[in-house]
């Protein structure tokens, strides 16, 4: 490892304006702050709101007597094919559909049945 590489840090005093200093340790030397948590309103619980110009008044004035939005009456979600299934509700499927798989299952047989014929002629 290098030797001398970090800087020195040694204790520091830092002074506000308000007249509170405390000691902490620095590499830049003492501190001289404008504010600090001793006399920042935030942290004394001094804080003000600034109405600038009256902005607030002016808005709250502007919008006081705008009509609100109507809501929209609530109503029950639709019932969804899987509720009905779950409820045990037998669901109508077209004919064609069923036509259709029938058709597939019964092709499906011709060509297992042709190739259990071709196996057994060898």
């Amino acid at each position: 490892m290098r030797e001398n590489l970090h800087p020195a840090y040694p204790t520091a005093k830092v002074h506000c304006a308000c007249g509170a200093t405390w000691e902490t340790r620095s590499t830049g030397g003492d501190l001289h702050l404008d504010i600090c948590s001793n006399c920042h309103p935030f942290f004394t619980g001094k804080q003000k709101l600034l109405d600038t110009q009256g902005r607030i008044d002016r808005f709250n004035k502007k919008y006081a007597n705008t009509p609100k939005a109507p809501t929209k009456p609530k109503t029950p979600p639709a019932e969804t094919k899987k509720a009905a299934v779950a409820k045990g509700e037998k669901t109508a499927r077209p004919k064609a559909e069923k036509a259709a798989k029938a058709a597939k299952v019964e092709k499906a047989v011709k060509v297992a049945e042709a190739a259990e014929a071709e196996a057994s002629k060898e």
